[in-house]
C-alpha cells in the first residue's frame, strides 16, 4: 500500500514539472511571435522605370496660329425709316433673298398722305395769289408808264408780287417735303442681297432710324475673327492669311483689309477682317472658317517639348532631367513661353542636349532609377 502510494507521487510531480515546462515553452513561442508581429517587413525595392526621353535642342520656333472666324458681307447694313410711325406690314423675312428696289416694311401711310394733301391744297392756294398779284402788278406797271400813278405805287405792287412769289416757292417746297416723307413709309432694298436679322414686328412703334432689318448686300465677301492683344502685332493691312472651310479642305487665301484700332469692351480681344478672293461667290453667310496664321519666333534660347512632359509642381512649372552618369532624374522648373498645337515653347530652365522624359511623369520621384524606353 506504501509503496502504491509512492508511486502515485512520483508520478504527480512528474507530471507538474512537465507541465510547467510546456507553459514555459508555450509562453516563450509566444512572446518570440508578438515580437516578429511586431517588426517593421522590409522594403521592397523600387522598381527601375522605363522611361520615354527627348532630346531638346534650340533653335527658331515655329508658331502657326489659329483662329475662328466668320464669313460676313463686306457691306451689310441696319435698314431703317427715315421717319417715324407703326409698322404696318414687314414682307421680308430673315435668311430671304431680295432684289434691289423691293418692298421690305411700310409704315402707316395715313397721315403722311394728309400731309402732302394739305401742302399740295396749300401750294394751289399760293399759286392762285401768286397769279392773282402778278396780274396786278402788270396792270400798274401800264397806269406807271401812261403816267397815272407814281413810282411808289408801283414799287409796293411790285412787293406785293414778289411776297407772293415767295410764298408760291415756300409752298412748293413744303409739298415735295410732305411727299418724300409720305414715300419713306416704304422701306426698299437699297441692293440686292440677303435679309440676315429682323429687329422690328409689325403693329410696333417706331423712331426715325430705328433698325428695322439687317441687310447683307451681293458682292465682295469678309472673313472676321478676333485676337488677343499679344497677337495682334503679327496681321496688318495687306497680308495674307489661309482661311479653311469647315467641314471641307478647301484652303483660300484671305488678304488682311482691316485691324481694329481699340480692343472690344467686353471681350477685350481686337477685330480683324480679311478680304476674300471675288471668285468664291458660293461661300454662305454667317458660315465658320478656321483662320490660320504662321509666326517665327526670333530667339534661339527657345525649345520645344511635348505637353505631356510638364508638370505642376510647387507652383511652376517643372520636368523631370536624366542624369546620365546614374540613370536617375531630378526635377527642373522651366518658364513656358507659349503653346503650339500639342508642344510647348520653353524660354528658360533647359539647356541644349538635356534629356527630359516625356511620359509617366506623374509617377516618378527625385533620384528615381530609370532606364531607356525601347519600342518593340
Amino acid at each position: 500500500m506504501i509503496t502504491n502510494q509512492s508511486v502515485i507521487k512520483n508520478r504527480i510531480r512528474a507530471m507538474t514539472t512537465f507541465s510547467r515546462r510546456l507553459l514555459l515553452l508555450t509562453s516563450v513561442l509566444l512572446c518570440v511571435g508578438v515580437l516578429t508581429a511586431c517588426q517593421r517587413p522590409a522594403a521592397a525595392p523600387e522598381p527601375v522605370r522605363a522611361v520615354k526621353l527627348v532630346t531638346v535642342g534650340s533653335g527658331l520656333s515655329q508658331e502657326r496660329l489659329e483662329f475662328s472666324g466668320e464669313v460676313r458681307a463686306r457691306v451689310e447694313s441696319a435698314l431703317g425709316f427715315r421717319v417715324p410711325g407703326k409698322l404696318l406690314s414687314r414682307p421680308a423675312e430673315i435668311g430671304q433673298r431680295v432684289r434691289a428696289g423691293q418692298l421690305l416694311a411700310q409704315l402707316d401711310p395715313q397721315d403722311y398722305q394728309a400731309s402732302a394733301q394739305a401742302a399740295h391744297a396749300q401750294l394751289l392756294a399760293a399759286q392762285s395769289n401768286r397769279d392773282a398779284v402778278e396780274a396786278d402788278f402788270r396792270r400798274y406797271q401800264g397806269l406807271f408808264e401812261q403816267g397815272f400813278i407814281s413810282r411808289a405805287e408801283l414799287e409796293r405792287r411790285e412787293a406785293a408780287w414778289k411776297a407772293a412769289q415767295a410764298q408760291w416757292q415756300q409752298a412748293s417746297a413744303q409739298q415735295t417735303v410732305q411727299v418724300n416723307q409720305s414715300a419713306y413709309t416704304r422701306l426698299l432694298a437699297d441692293g440686292a442681297g440677303v435679309v440676315t436679322s429682323i429687329d422690328a414686328q409689325p403693329g410696333q412703334v417706331l423712331a426715325a432710324g430705328q433698325p428695322v432689318l439687317r441687310l447683307a448686300l451681293d458682292g465682295a465677301r469678309d472673313v472676321v475673327f478676333a485676337v488677343a492683344e499679344d497677337k495682334l502685332a503679327l496681321f496688318r493691312a495687306g497680308q495674307s492669311v489661309a482661311v479653311q472651310l469647315w467641314g471641307s479642305q478647301r484652303v483660300l487665301k484671305a488678304q488682311v483689309r482691316d485691324v481694329a484700332g481699340s480692343a472690344d469692351p467686353v471681350t477685350r480681344t481686337f477685330l480683324i477682317k480679311a478680304a476674300l478672293p471675288a471668285d468664291t461667290p458660293d461661300l454662305v453667310l454667317g458660315s465658320t472658317v478656321t483662320v490660320r496664321q504662321a509666326s517665327t519666333t526670333q530667339s534661339a534660347s527657345q525649345m520645344r517639348l511635348p505637353g505631356t512632359a510638364l508638370r505642376w509642381e510647387a507652383g511652376k512649372t517643372s520636368v523631370w532631367v536624366l542624369d546620365a552618369a546614374t540613370m536617375t532624374v531630378r526635377s527642373q522648373a522651366v518658364e513656358v513661353d507659349t503653346a503650339d498645337g500639342n508642344d510647348a515653347v520653353v524660354r528658360s530652365g533647359l539647356q541644349a542636349g538635356d534629356e527630359v522624359v516625356v511620359s509617366g511623369v506623374h509617377v516618378l520621384t527625385p533620384g528615381q532609377k530609370v532606364t531607356r524606353y525601347v519600342a518593340r
